[in-house]
């Protein structure tokens, strides 16, 4: 019960550090799928928009873009790097879950 809980308390994080990240929800989103695989495809969209914003932002750094400060590439890098570090503890603990529950005995 422990590890079902851990994971959505792990999806609301991702949820949050997605829409800190991006400042807003897409509209296409309304048009997933709903439920726990949708709730987690939607997660995954948002680790990768944040990672390609941030990627985007270091590139226009590089470039000489003006407007572009050094400070914000470095914290645009820090959240797509702590969104992807969350992703990846969710998934290590929904493999755990799963294992668990393979392990059991009817």
């Amino acid at each position: 019960m422990t590890t079902i809980s851990s994971i959505d308390g792990m999806l609301q994080q991702l949820r949050g550090l997605a829409q800190n990240a991006t400042g807003q929800q897409s509209q296409a989103a309304a048009a997933e799928p709903s439920g726990f695989a949708g709730e987690l495809q939607r997660s995954l969209a948002r680790i990768s928009n944040v990672q390609e914003h941030a990627y985007g932002q270091a590139e226009a750094f590089e470039m000489g873009k003006p407007g572009v400060a050094l400070n914000d590439v470095m914290i645009d890098m820090q959240k797509a790097n702590v969104s992807f570090q969350t992703g990846v503890q969710v998934r290590n603990r929904l493999t755990a879950a799963y294992q668990e529950m393979m392990n059991m005995t009817v």
